[in-house]
């Protein structure tokens, strides 16, 4: 929620333009405002004089600053609070399914494919708050991260959580990865329904054929946009590990099934992409992002609170000072 100060009628500022000709004309007709007297001698009669005579000029001062008041108030200030609700009118549920075996350590994506994926993710997540979003992880195995929910929060905390380990076995089982996804998504009564599939290499592990779980995926009205992550040629990835536990590198071939990615992402009605590097993978999610659009209803509630009231108030009160002083204490000076 956030306030504005505005004015209903700025129009009436105009009227402001008054005031110098106001003051000109005072200065003009000055010396006529007092009636004029001709008499041989002034020794009969007691002329005040002090600091009350050159303070008249006040009651002129007082008249102007009601008249700016007055016009001010026309222009009706107010302030204006505006709370905004925005709703969701065509749900998006996406489910993005991660390769994190240990090719994802290859550093032909900076610094590692795995952490330039995390890195565009997160990105990817921020920018759809009106979408509920799950994570599934697979090498040799797979598991579900994180079921599809509307908070993001819970998401970018289980993708931040997210690297390489030896727990799940080794090696790339894209048909575990696929059908664990479809299965968190297979209920959902979202309108539109999308798995993110991302690997860095070919199926060589799991029980679950990838072109069956595409056919799942095509049953249950799911579709599925296919990622293949690594550089053409060469690749610098893990080829052992040192007695300290660290990776020993190597150059690698880098091998992607992209004919089995292309078959599942056109059985699907997705689309396959190849990220080579940083910045196509950003491209690519960017792609995703706009193919997949979420409608978004927004709803403003305004509130407004006048403030012209006090201003009528005080040019009110300025007004009667001036008339009291001008039959008062400046009703005549002689």
């Amino acid at each position: 929620m956030f306030a504005n100060f505005t004015f209903e009628n700025p129009e009436f500022f105009w009227l402001l333009l008054l005031l110098p000709l106001a003051i000109g004309w005072y200065f003009w007709k000055r010396n006529k405002q007092t009636a004029e007297l001709r008499i041989s001698s002034t020794r009969g009669f007691k002329i005040k004089s002090g600091l009350l005579p050159k303070l008249k000029p006040v009651l002129f001062v007082l008249r102007l600053l009601t008249l700016a008041l007055i016009i001010t108030a026309m222009a009706r200030p107010r302030t204006v609070d505006v709370s905004t609700r925005t709703s969701s009118t065509q749900g998006i549920d996406i489910v993005m399914a991660i390769d994190v075996s240990a090719s994802m350590l290859a550093r032909d994506l900076q610094p590692t494919r795995l952490d330039a994926t995390k890195n565009v993710a997160e990105e990817f997540i921020k920018g759809r708050p009106g979408d509920r979003i799950g994570l599934v992880v697979y090498a040799g195995e797979s598991f579900t991260k994180t079921p599809i929910t509307s908070d993001n929060s819970i998401v970018l905390d289980a993708l931040a959580d997210i690297e390489y380990n030896n727990i799940l076995e080794n090696g790339t089982a894209i048909g575990s990865g696929l059908a664990t996804a479809v299965n968190r998504i297979k209920e959902s009564d979202a309108e539109s329904k999308v798995i993110i599939l991302l690997t860095d290499g070919v199926n060589n592990s799991g029980f679950i054929d990838p072109i069956t779980a595409s056919e799942l995926a095509m049953e249950f009205g799911i579709k599925v946009y296919t990622i293949g992550v690594g550089s053409n040629g060469m690749a610098l990835s893990p080829m052992a590990i040192l007695p300290n536990g660290r990776f020993q590198y190597g150059n690698v071939q880098v091998e992607i099934d992209e004919k089995l990615l292309k078959e599942i992402a056109n059985s699907t009605g997705g689309k396959y992409f190849r990220a080579t590097d940083n910045e196509k993978l950003e491209a690519i999610y960017e792609e995703i992002d706009a193919l997949e659009k979420t409608e978004i209803e927004e709803f403003r509630y305004f509130n407004y609170d006048e403030k012209f009231r006090p201003l009528v108030l005080l040019a009110g009160g300025l007004l009667l000072l001036e008339i009291l002083l001008r039959l008062t204490l400046f009703r005549s000076f002689i």
